[in-house]
């Protein structure tokens, strides 16, 4: 049986995480030149600030499913590098 037909929802990694904590984990795990690298926006690459970045995220849709999705590549290295 399948955890949804279970009854059990898929955790979905992005559940309660705020764009503010994604942007500040990204910048703190790959730095804001490799973020400016792998997200080629404006925002990441000339003077990057959580600020900045917040405001243009919560106005560009593509740029904020960018960054989702990086989110989510970045948890499952983790993951990975975690596992002895």
């Amino acid at each position: 049986m399948s955890e949804e037909a279970a009854g059990n929802k898929p955790k979905d990694p992005l559940q309660g995480k705020t764009l503010e904590m994604i942007v500040t984990e990204l910048a703190a795990y790959f730095g804001w030149q490799e973020l400016g690298q792998r997200i080629p926006i404006r925002c990441f690459q000339s003077d990057p600030s959580v600020a900045s970045s917040l405001k243009f995220l919560r106005k560009t849709p593509w740029a904020r499913a960018k960054v989702e999705s990086l989110y989510l590549f970045m948890l499952r290295e983790q993951a990975r590098n975690a596992r002895p």
